[in-house]
């Protein structure tokens, strides 16, 4: 993607309106005053980015740091050498705000020895107004605030906060605005996440995302193709296509574009070898996006549909807007259309009003599909949400048991399924050293199983062909056959 050349603004002028060149005139302005920092300092500055959740907070913290570098910070791996720390946080469940507010007190103490230090947080979190006025009253040494909605003005934030001796709180309740061509520093040169929407409509009555995400709006198709293209041209052999529900994709488009046809167009791009895409929501997964999977030798045969319930009753009180049988049926069709297809899941356990049957509907569901994996929670009360509001909060000891039920069967099917591929010849995209055993290297097949294999550091990002040796348990230990 084409990024613009920051001395090319003359900073006597105003910033310019439009975006995103106010954005890069505003980072150029940063550039100015990073340096004057870091030469009263006598070093260069440091920053380090933590990111807690999402897929979505990942791919915004690339953003965050390809700001962060092009105006003049060196990106560091632990907090404590930073003169700049970035929390983007999360806010899914009650226990990633306390995991922000413990870390926020390690960081004050080290912000006490070094006084040019600057702490920043983003994200979800900061869209709930008691969590700014906990900051408020009980931080008061964060330097910059800012929420989901204006993570893009980062570079204009950054230059506020570096000229104030106070908190800077910049917090959008909601936006419309999508801002292209900012800078992105990726993790992985050879994967990437893409943002292809962002914000949800579905209002499921447990969760906070709406709220903090806000709308759905979805990025015309020609951006997400063109930064698809330059990521390959840059040497990306995987993409994940990312959204807090996928199948929804283009609804606000004028006009109207479908998730499986924006796939489509994303398979013929030459050069790419590999698709990703989540979440999918049940209430819209279509035909056409199943037929598009089938037929496609780039996306991989794996779907996490979350089910978080298998009664009608609850699904229903959650407003996931489909039955019990309607998931079954999307599954059936799934596995008749690719009958290789790995299938995960999100199952809540706990659920206000939960009864014994509603949860013997849930292990029934789970009992037919046989997930490949399932990532199994117990409910967590959001403030906020219709959920929170209710009355019939079950037992802690009633969820307890219903979990540990569950958690006995999907473990079962999971390593039941991944047993199957003992001794199957698999290809897999090398990504990294084995952190454990330095003569081996960790890659991931189609359905996003872990395999790791004799090598060195010289395969990281390229596919070979791995025969499938011994499974142990959720990962396999292969050797290379090409």
């Amino acid at each position: 993607m084409e990024f613009m050349n920051l001395d090319q603004f003359d900073l006597a002028q105003s910033a310019p309106d439009e975006e995103p060149q106010r954005q890069y005139y505003y980072m150029a302005l940063a550039r100015t005053k990073v340096a004057a920092l870091a030469a009263e300092v006598g070093h260069t500055l440091t920053a380090h980015v933590t990111t807690f959740g999402c897929q979505m907070n990942a791919r915004d913290s690339e953003k965050l740091e390809g700001i962060l570098k092009l105006v003049g910070y060196e990106l560091v791996e632990e907090e404590e050498d930073a003169d700049f720390v970035i929390y983007n946080t999360c806010t899914v469940r009650e226990n990633a705000n306390n995991k922000v507010y413990g870390r926020l007190g390690y960081l004050h103490a080290i912000k006490n020895k070094k006084p040019h230090m600057m702490i920043a947080l983003c994200g979800c979190m900061m869209q709930e107004p008691e969590e700014i006025q906990t900051l408020q009253d009980s931080y008061r040494f964060v330097d910059l605030v800012f929420g989901t909605h204006n993570l893009y003005k980062f570079a204009e934030l950054l230059c506020t906060a570096l000229d104030s001796d106070r908190m800077v709180i910049d917090i959008w309740k909601d936006t419309d605005m999508i801002v292209e061509n900012l800078p992105v520093n990726r993790k992985y040169p050879f994967k990437s996440g893409v943002n292809i929407m962002f914000g949800c409509n579905n209002f499921c009555s447990y969760c906070i995302v709406p709220y903090v995400r806000g709308r759905e709006r979805s990025r015309k198709p020609q951006e997400i193709l063109r930064e698809i293209e330059s990521m390959v041209a840059d040497g990306v052999k995987e993409v994940m296509l990312l959204g807090q529900n996928v199948n929804s994709y283009g609804k606000n488009l004028d006009p109207q574009v479908s998730f499986a046809e924006l796939l489509s167009a994303v398979d013929e791009i030459e050069g790419l070898e590999r698709i990703r895409f989540m979440t999918s929501h049940p209430k819209d997964l279509s035909d056409e996006l199943i037929a598009v999977m089938a037929k496609s030798k780039k996306i991989c045969h794996h779907m996490h549909l979350p089910l978080q319930c298998g009664s009608d009753r609850l699904l229903k009180e959650m407003n996931r807007h489909y039955t019990k049988a309607h998931y079954l049926e999307l599954v059936e069709k799934l596995r008749k259309a690719i009958p290789d297809i790995a299938i995960t899941t999100d199952i809540i356990v706990g659920y206000p009003g939960e009864t014994e049957e509603d949860f013997l509907d849930t292990m029934d569901v789970v009992n037919q599909v046989h997930y490949d994996s399932a990532f199994t929670f117990i409910y967590s009360k959001r403030t906020g949400t219709p959920a929170a509001r209710k009355e019939d909060q079950v037992p802690e000891e009633v969820v307890k048991d219903r979990f540990d039920r569950l958690l006995q069967v999907v473990r079962k099917d999971g390593q039941a399924k991944a047993e199957s591929y003992t001794g199957s010849v698999q290809r897999i995209l090398i990504e990294q050293v084995n952190e454990q055993d330095a003569s081996l290297v960790t890659g991931r097949m189609d359905n996003n199983s872990v395999v790791h294999i004799p090598g060195d550091a010289s395969m990281i990002g390229t596919f070979v062909d791995v025969k499938l040796v011994t499974c142990k348990g959720f990962y396999y230990i292969g050797e290379r056959l090409s």
